[in-house]
């Protein structure tokens, strides 16, 4: 993650991390294997996926406050929930998501992950509308996710754990990110 170098910004930023439970996570995926474990780990794989999840929140926290637009999907219009998400994805880590929260769920390239397995990056779904998949945000950790609400609001972290969430999961899909191309 961050070295102590970082300045007052690196500070902030390892702050935030920590206090989203992000931190802790990603440093449990780098911890020296068991004795029992049988396959070696690639922690060389471990750390660039990590690297890139983490790059994908941070990017994705750098859009906190943007208001919510239908159908929007840059920062000068605003997001919907959506274009927040193919937004970040692209930008991020290169990878280009359909145009619509149920087109992502049912994207073939992502693979359908349990509630219990989220790490963060993941694209978490919801049924705001009578509609599986109707609503997608991005799993920061700690059971919190970033994304661009509804008309009124504005980008943002909730908590999935609320009862207005919990009770609308419907399902979470992981991007293989040893495949994206973060700049393209």
């Amino acid at each position: 993650m961050m070295g102590a170098a970082g300045g007052n910004a690196g500070d902030s930023v390892a702050r935030f991390l920590q206090q989203r439970g992000i931190v802790a996570q990603a440093q449990s995926t780098t911890s020296a294997p068991s004795a029992d474990t049988a396959a070696p780990v690639n922690h060389g794989l471990l750390n660039q996926v990590r690297d890139k999840a983490s790059d994908l929140v941070l990017s994705a926290m750098n859009f906190l406050g943007v208001p919510y637009k239908r159908g929007g999907n840059s920062v000068s219009n605003g997001f919907d929930c959506s274009g927040f998400t193919r937004h970040i994805f692209e930008m991020s880590v290169g990878l280009v998501l359909p145009r619509r929260a149920d087109e992502q769920a049912k994207l073939s390239s992502l693979v359908p992950i349990k509630k219990e397995d989220l790490k963060p990056g993941d694209l978490v779904f919801f049924n705001t509308m009578r509609q599986t998949f109707s609503h997608v945000g991005i799993y920061v950790g700690e059971g919190k996710f970033i994304h661009s609400p509804r008309v009124g609001g504005a980008v943002r972290v909730e908590d999935m754990r609320e009862a207005y969430w919990a009770k609308r999961f419907t399902g979470a899909r992981r991007a293989d990110l040893t495949q994206a191309n973060p700049g393209t």
